[in-house]
């Protein structure tokens, strides 16, 4: 009794310890995945933003791009810090249960022995015979080869069990030797990330002592940027609050910040809502090299920067793409500035800032990753970068939340 109630519990704490296994396995591969993600988006900011060494950058333009840098290199080495962790709770939860099963493995042998060393004492045809013929009726003897015949079932089972266990227990072997090996290749990879990820951060300290003396005129120069940032971003309200009235008045209605919606417009914006998370990148390829929303400068902390949406590095010649299916709504374009396409879905409308060459006009219908201009690049620094917000009627969205893995 003894011994069912230990094989219970070990066999509790085995299952148990598999479901964990089965979870940090499937957390394993999520984190294997984001790392592949980070790696290549690492390979992308050394193409787009490394790669022209011949450009004349300005100091304040190769701190932001090394910022980008780091901040991913840092986003991969908590990835595999985070799978080195993992890995160690596998090996841990192998070795438990190569433990448990080398117990159970030993405890099954030595019963299976003693049950060996029984049988053979009463091997004998002869004996076997004895006891039946020495049954008091035929319902004992009947009784008797029933038991004989379960004693063999049982002694078989035994032994399937043993060899089961046996192979449980060498595969395991084999898992923890893999795992112990992946964990190596890891710690090798994480300690070349953390070297990378050091000098990087030993560069971005020097560049940023070259810019300590100059910290006024650059909080004065990011200012200028957002001023003319703010003129762009007051000139699409407009824009939009045109349009919202201009669909109002057709409608005979009233309303100053919504739209009045067709049904054709209404189905529109419900398939764009139905997409979220789900559109394409407005670029074929390229890295969000600023983010969504009012944040401290990377450089200059002390000044404040606002984005109604991300700013993209992408290669030269490359085309913006709309996100969805739509109309454009208009071309902004005024001096001092590269044109800015605005496409409307229904109530939601996406634009793009910082074209070099504009494909589309006015009124013109679009498609799902239909190119609709050439992005501006820099002949200065080389750099070809484009602004792409989402709006829902007046109100800017974070475009993390729209387009698939941005």
């Amino acid at each position: 009794m003894y011994r069912i109630r230990q094989f219970s519990v070990v066999l509790f704490l085995f299952l148990a310890s598999l479901g964990t296994a089965q979870t940090i396995t499937a957390r394993q591969k999520t984190l294997e995945n984001q790392k592949k993600r980070l790696q290549a988006e690492i390979k992308q900011i050394n193409s787009l933003l490394f790669k022209n060494t011949k450009k004349e950058k300005s100091l304040l333009s190769q701190v932001e791009d090394l910022n980008v840098k780091i901040s991913v290199r840092s986003d991969l080495v908590k990835v595999n810090n985070q799978q080195a962790n993992l890995l160690t709770q596998q090996i841990n939860i192998n070795q438990r249960n190569i433990t448990n099963l080398r117990k159970e493995l030993q405890t099954l042998k030595k019963d299976y022995a003693e049950m060996i060393q029984k049988s053979y004492k009463s091997k004998s045809s002869q004996n076997r015979l004895m006891f039946l013929f020495s049954s008091e009726d035929f319902l004992q003897a009947y009784k008797r080869v029933q038991y004989m015949k379960q004693y063999a079932k049982f002694r078989r089972k035994q032994g399937e069990e043993i060899a089961e266990k046996t192979k449980t227990l060498q595969s395991l072997n084999k898992t923890l030797l893999e795992q112990k090996t992946q964990k190596d290749v890891l710690v090798t990879e994480n300690r070349k990330a953390q070297q990378q990820l050091q000098q990087e951060r030993k560069s971005q300290q020097r560049l940023i002592r070259g810019l300590k003396s100059k910290s006024r005129s650059l909080s004065s120069e990011i200012r200028q940027k957002q001023r003319k940032a703010a003129v762009i971003d007051r000139e699409i309200e407009r824009l939009i609050r045109e349009a919202i009235a201009a669909s109002n008045k057709a409608a005979g209605k009233k309303s100053k910040n919504a739209f009045a919606l067709t049904p054709e417009a209404k189905l529109l914006a419900a398939n764009f809502v139905a997409n979220k998370g789900k559109l394409p990148w407005p670029v074929e390829k390229g890295i969000v090299i600023q983010r969504f929303g009012t944040q401290p400068h990377p450089v200059v902390k002390t000044t404040m920067i606002k984005s109604n949406g991300v700013t993209i590095a992408t290669s030269p010649k490359s085309e913006a793409r709309a996100v969805f299916e739509g109309q454009v709504m208009t071309i902004l374009s005024f001096k001092g500035s590269n044109p800015t396409i605005l496409i409307k879905h229904g109530n939601f409308i996406t634009t793009y800032k910082n074209m070099g060459k504009v494909y589309v006009k006015k009124g013109d219908r679009v498609n799902a990753k239909q190119p609709i201009g050439e992005i501006f690049t820099h002949p200065q620094t080389g750099k070809t970068t484009l602004q792409f917000s989402v709006f829902n009627e007046l109100k800017p969205q974070n475009p993390k939340s729209w387009i698939y893995r941005m």
